[in-house]
């Protein structure tokens, strides 16, 4: 299987031509998070840095990230269509919808009424709700299933092993084995993801015993297969799955291609991590990415 800078080389794909001095507007669907960077607190100054208005969406509201013991959580829900049809009426224009986080099944009806209001807009999904084999502690197998129905519209999807899981209805819990999967593997979940709706998928997070790297796999429509890897460092942040999508979509946005955006979101987060390790209490408050951003505006 080629790389994704191999990939990129003979057939980009490219889903967004940004406009020499046109600043492109993104509803940024997340929850927003008081401690732990995650979620809005990413995506708003990720996507900035690439030169986007970043138009947000709050899903919930929380304390801190929900590794923290003693979280507090506020649902939007009741919120949000008063919220938006406010939009409708100063005749706010969205070029993406970049959802992450949702704190109901009610609010996948909500992206949906974006996708209705904006047609044209690129949808990129971010299932965020489960990772090494564990839903996180806010999801009800009702809003699984929500989640897991809104992935069938997305332009790109962007799951971990998990994740993916549960979109197709396979086996988590004590049943999970992990992330050492082998290519055809992979390539099977990203088909099967693609066969339910989604027009692009990145399949994150794949490492394989005795490895020192994280692979992600990509494909979809019009498309070659491929991979990106990165060294793997040895310890878990909360957060980097919002840096990477936040990067990834700040790259498609800046117009790059598909390809070259899954290898820029790739090393930024790496290089994050790195960032983060020498901070206090780095394993608990999350990933430090702030120092980096000149590497987003960089993509201009």
């Amino acid at each position: 299987m080629m790389s994704a800078m191999e990939a990129a080389a003979q057939a980009p794909v490219v889903m967004y031509r940004r406009e020499a001095d046109y600043i492109p507007r993104v509803a940024a669907v997340h929850d927003l998070c008081g401690y732990g960077k995650c979620s809005l607190g990413v995506a708003i100054p990720v996507l900035s840095a690439a030169g986007c208005d970043v138009c947000p969406v709050p899903t919930g509201l929380f304390s801190s990230h929900t590794a923290y013991p003693g979280w507090y959580m506020h649902d939007t829900t009741a919120i949000l269509d008063d919220y938006l049809n406010a939009w409708k009426g100063i005749d706010v224009e969205i070029d993406a919808v970049y959802s992450g986080f949702l704190g109901a099944p009610e609010q996948v009806d909500v992206i949906r009424s974006l996708y209705e209001t904006y047609p044209d807009a690129l949808r990129l999904v971010d299932p965020v709700m489960a990772d090494h084999g564990k839903v996180y502690p806010t999801y009800t197998p009702e809003l699984c299933d929500a989640m897991a129905s809104l992935a069938g519209d997305a332009d790109i999807l962007t799951p971990n092993l998990t994740e993916a899981a549960i979109i197709l209805g396979e086996p988590i819990g004590e049943e999970w084995r992990g992330a050492d999967i082998t290519d055809a593997e992979a390539m099977a979940m990203v088909d099967a993801l693609v066969a339910q709706g989604a027009k692009h998928v990145v399949l994150k997070g794949i490492r394989r015993q005795g490895e020192n790297v994280v692979r992600n796999f990509v494909g979809g429509v019009d498309m070659e297969p491929c991979e990106a890897c990165n060294e793997y460092l040895p310890y878990m942040l909360h957060g980097t799955g919002d840096v990477y999508a936040s990067c990834l979509l700040a790259a498609v946005m800046a117009g790059k291609s598909l390809q070259a955006a899954v290898e820029f979101a790739g090393d930024f987060v790496h290089d994050a991590m790195i960032v983060s390790s020498k901070q206090p209490h780095f394993e608990e408050r999350g990933v430090s990415f702030e120092s980096l951003l000149g590497k987003v505006s960089a993509l201009l």
